[in-house]
């Protein structure tokens, strides 16, 4: 089901992630509200550059953040909305370590937090390497990109022996703190952040179930 305009390029994306705010990548249990039901199949599936390889750019050109963050999938969330996203998701704590330090945070949590705080922008199969986080990786990553303490940066490439990309692309982890200048979160309770989340959204799609939606974005 399309709901918005259709994507056709990247700068296309783009506006419509502006206009939207939170836009999952992929098709989910809110009819319209992705990318993929919104872009031109033609773009979809094609030889040549498309929204897999636009979330790169996107994400570097700081006009998304970009990561796991509707039900362990991914999507884009505009900056000040991603504010809003991560002062609910964190659920009061304003930094990890204070999390931490109340006990709440698992020991492999930890160790990719620290690894990431130490490198910034460091490519994922490093961190899962050198991190200390032996198994579960995946998981451990997903959890904090949904708790909003870590998103991707950029996605870097393998070239073959004549320059070209190829491949999906290593996600370049780095914490919202270090990729955005003066990032905050607004002052205000975590439910007040959710609730005007929800109300944006339904502003735009006044006909999706308000229960449906309020789910997604748990």
């Amino acid at each position: 089901m399309s709901r918005f305009k259709t994507i056709y390029c990247r700068n296309d994306l783009a506006d419509l992630i502006r206009q939207v705010g939170i836009l999952p990548f992929f098709d989910n249990r809110v009819p319209g509200w992705s990318v993929e039901e919104n872009i031109d199949p033609g773009v979809w599936f094609t030889s040549d550059d498309g929204p897999w390889e636009w979330k790169g750019p996107l994400a570097c050109e700081k006009i998304c953040a970009y990561g796991k963050f509707i039900r362990g999938k991914a999507a884009f969330v505009r900056p000040d909305w991603f504010a809003e996203l991560a002062n609910y998701r964190r659920g009061g704590y304003v930094a990890f370590d204070d999390m931490d330090e109340a006990g709440e945070a698992p020991r492999r949590d930890r160790l990719l937090m620290r690894y990431v705080a130490a490198h910034p922008g460091e490519l994922s199969k490093y961190a899962r390497r050198e991190s200390g986080v032996d198994r579960g990786y995946e998981a451990v990553l997903t959890r904090l990109e949904m708790q909003t303490w870590i998103i991707n940066q950029d996605f870097r490439y393998s070239v073959d022996r004549q320059g070209r990309p190829y491949g999906w692309g290593n996600a370049a982890l780095i914490r919202p703190e270090d990729w955005l200048d003066g990032f905050a979160l607004p002052d205000r309770t975590p439910e007040e952040s959710f609730e005007r989340i929800v109300a944006h959204l339904r502003g735009l799609m006044p006909d999706v179930d308000e229960a449906l939606l309020r789910r997604e974005l748990k």
